[in-house]
């Protein structure tokens, strides 16, 4: 089972995000204060990295997609996910020129698509699964949880993943 993850405001946040309510969290992005735009000071929000390496051990493959796309940020974002012992970061993807988030999602067709609603950004129109192509979306299992939230709330078992409904 593949599961693609989303890296920034998913499972990452800025490293003044730590302390605050996701609300706080959410207003630090809109008002894109400083820490936002420092990738290499990102943290993981709550205790994403053990959420995924127990997925992980349970035979699932790991894949981040950041919003990154200059060498030097998603270097900075390798860094903070390895940093903190996230698992398979060698499959982190980004998006190259010319290419889309959706398009990253179709070329790596996953079980499981798990990323936030956007909210500071715009809302669904930043995300993922609403601009997937209709024939494959019946093949792609979408998450979404509220910006800055993080995935703790998450099923620890892959079947029960599976079968999550978000609201």
């Amino acid at each position: 089972m593949k599961i693609l993850v989303f890296t920034e405001g998913t499972v990452t946040m800025q490293s003044t995000g730590i302390g605050v309510s996701r609300e706080e969290r959410v207003k630090q992005s809109v008002e894109n204060i400083a820490s936002v735009n420092d990738f290499k000071s990102y943290i993981p929000n709550g205790r994403s990295a053990d959420k995924l390496t127990n997925w992980k051990l349970q035979g699932a493959e790991i894949y981040y997609l950041t919003s990154r796309t200059k060498s030097d940020e998603i270097e900075d974002v390798k860094y903070v996910l390895n940093k903190y012992h996230f698992p398979e970061v060698e499959n982190l993807l980004y998006r190259k020129e010319g290419r889309e988030y959706k398009d990253v999602a179709e070329q790596l067709l996953p079980d499981i698509l798990i990323e936030d609603d956007c909210e500071s950004i715009g809302g669904e129109i930043e995300m993922t699964y609403p601009h997937i192509r209709p024939d494959l979306k019946s093949k792609i299992k979408p998450i979404v949880v509220k910006e800055f939230a993080g995935i703790g709330d998450l099923p620890d078992n892959l079947d029960e993943l599976e079968g999550y409904e978000t609201n």
